[in-house]
């Protein structure tokens, strides 16, 4: 059977039925939380469905917002410019532990980002995943379906403590910030090409079955764009290590999956909506984030980043990508 034909087969395997591959029941090799940590186990759409206590009204409300969360690329060409979906990063419906939860969101927001240093919204946070992840602009706050993926977030939150940071099984981190060893780009590529190419393909392009997209793709103008947290090689690696391969959590090594962390994010992607017209200076402007990122270094002898390229989006910045001050 040649590749294409395996992956055309995954892929139909995939359609018909998700939860066989994106969901084990019984994960394999994922880290143990620290003992204080809060765990939260969210709810899921049959605990909405039986809760009399939810007026109908929001319970549409909420489904609604699950539907944008579960299938983003209905809003292909409005609110995103690239294939993937919500779910393509925050993996079991934005519910699973390990796979970045989204409900913590609801529950320690307002709070100070340093990624654009100032205090943050629920609506901004999700307003910076439609920016960058998506490599579009997101619903207007305020508006109808920014209601919805709020609600969508504070009720995965029910139960949970307000300002409670000590989170198990939050976020992609847990490997820490700085890379073990030296990353080294034809070893990523060995581990990629072993563990990742049979469902990204081999130029990290991603796969789609009957128009739906099926396995996202990891660089090119069809992944996040260069802003994207996504793009910092510890974030890729902590959601590698503890969701990738797909099915097989925590079947690579801390080693492998930085290594493969590294050579995904070492390729080409739309540009970083906050780009000043250079990327060294861009770099430098955005330091404390770049500084986990390949972007305006030298890869292979190509300056990454050094492009005007925005993928299939029409424009560079979202408006909503604004400074605020209480000054």
């Amino acid at each position: 059977m040649t590749l294409k034909q395996t992956l055309s087969l995954l892929a139909g395997l995939i359609v018909a039925s998700p939860v066989a591959l994106a969901e084990p029941e019984v994960p394999v090799n994922l880290p143990k939380f620290k003992e204080g940590q809060y765990v939260h186990h969210a709810p899921t759409v049959e605990d909405l469905k039986n809760d009399d206590s939810i007026n109908p009204e929001l319970k549409k409300v909420i489904l609604k917002g699950r539907d944008m969360f579960m299938n983003t690329q209905q809003f292909r060409g409005k609110y995103v410019f690239n294939d993937l979906n919500c779910k393509s990063c925050h993996l079991g419906e934005g519910r699973m532990n390990w796979s970045a939860p989204i409900w913590p969101a609801a529950t320690t927001l307002p709070d100070y980002r340093g990624k654009n240093h100032h205090v943050n919204s629920l609506e901004e946070r999700i307003a910076g995943c439609f920016s960058f992840s998506m490599n579009g602009k997101p619903p207007a706050y305020g508006s109808d379906d920014m209601l919805a993926m709020v609600a969508y977030h504070q009720w995965l939150a029910k139960g949970a403590p307000v300002y409670e940071k000590n989170i198990g099984g939050r976020g992609f981190s847990h490997l820490g910030r700085e890379a073990p060893e030296k990353l080294d780009f034809e070893r990523g590529k060995a581990v990629y090409q072993e563990n990742c190419a049979i469902c990204h393909g081999e130029n990290g392009q991603g796969q789609r079955k009957d128009g739906e997209v099926v396995f996202p793709p990891l660089w090119g103008d069809g992944s996040y764009n260069w802003g994207a947290g996504m793009t910092r090689v510890f974030t890729a690696a902590s959601f590698i290590k503890n969701n990738m391969p797909l099915g097989k959590p925590g079947s690579l090594s801390d080693e492998e999956a930085w290594q493969v962390a590294n050579f995904i994010n070492s390729h080409e992607r739309p540009q970083d909506p906050r780009y000043t017209g250079d990327v060294k200076e861009t770099r430098e402007k955005y330091m404390n984030f770049h500084k986990y990122t390949n972007y305006g270094t030298v890869v292979n002898g190509t300056l990454l980043g050094d492009h005007d390229n925005t993928g299939t989006k029409p424009f560079l910045k979202p408006d909503v990508l604004r400074p605020r001050t209480f000054e």
